[in-house]
């Protein structure tokens, strides 16, 4: 079945940076782009990124593209959120999710991890 493991979630002070990873399995990876979103508890969940699986074209949230970096390994299996200048806005659980086609879309996402909590505080 489809899986989406993300790691590398913690505490971490304001201006720090963080690793999160999304090891995926379950599926060919040349089908479907990969991607990130973040949620704050009461409040809708966010795009952040996304890669297509063809060409590896990438796409941000503009608000997040200058400290925010998606990157993925040469088997498209592990997919990597680089974060810098970490805000205490930035705290939310993080999701790696999966779209529906190999290309970056407006469509949701057909399937997401399990989330990895990210807090930013002093």
């Amino acid at each position: 079945q489809v899986q989406l493991v993300e790691s590398g979630g913690g505490l971490v002070q304001p201006g720090g940076s963080l690793r999160l990873s999304c090891r995926t399995s379950g599926f060919t990876p040349d089908y479907y782009a990969i991607g990130w979103f973040r949620q704050v508890p009461g409040k809708e969940r966010e795009g952040i990124s996304c890669m297509s699986s063809s060409d590896g074209k990438t796409f941000y949230a503009e608000s997040l593209k200058d400290r925010f970096t998606i990157s993925r390994d040469s088997s498209k299996t592990s997919v990597w959120l680089q974060m810098n200048s970490l805000k205490p806005e930035d705290t939310a659980i993080y999701y790696c999710v999966r779209f529906p086609f190999f290309y970056c879309s407006v469509s949701d996402p057909d399937y997401w991890g399990q989330g990895t909590q990210v807090t930013v505080s002093s």
